[in-house]
């Protein structure tokens, strides 16, 4: 087991539900119907990868090797780049700050950490 990837898997998934509640409940009325499906996708894509690291935290057990590693932190930085940026947006559009629409050229890099924190955790099983 990875201790440090299990407690931000935890953390990141107690932020998931709050956010995910927030949205609910406090964005729901106040976002257009755009900028609350970009949110909602951040939430669902931040929760599938926070289990993500869960799972590579359990499994760096058996699989202790720099592919574990590289596959728990592209995994965070995917969340961070990802769903942050998504969420970063929606809240723009709350307040109408347009001048930050160059967040949007972040989310594909951490799409591209996603696809590489999975790469990782395959490599890191077969290396074994």
């Amino acid at each position: 087991m990875n201790k440090f990837y299990l407690q931000a898997a935890a953390i990141l998934l107690a932020l998931a539900v709050a956010l995910g509640a927030f949205g609910a409940h406090a964005l729901k009325s106040k976002l257009t119907a755009d900028a609350l499906a970009v949110y909602e996708t951040a939430v669902k894509y931040h929760f599938y990868h926070a289990l993500g690291l869960l799972a590579v935290g359990i499994i760096a057990g058996a699989y202790n090797s720099r592919f574990i590693q590289y596959s728990g932190n592209c995994l965070l930085l995917g969340i961070l780049f990802f769903s942050g940026s998504l969420y970063l947006l929606s809240f723009t559009k709350l307040n109408g700050a347009e001048g930050l629409k160059w967040l949007g050229a972040v989310t594909p890099i951490g799409g591209v950490m996603f696809i590489l924190g999975w790469i990782f955790l395959f490599l890191a099983i077969r290396s074994k």
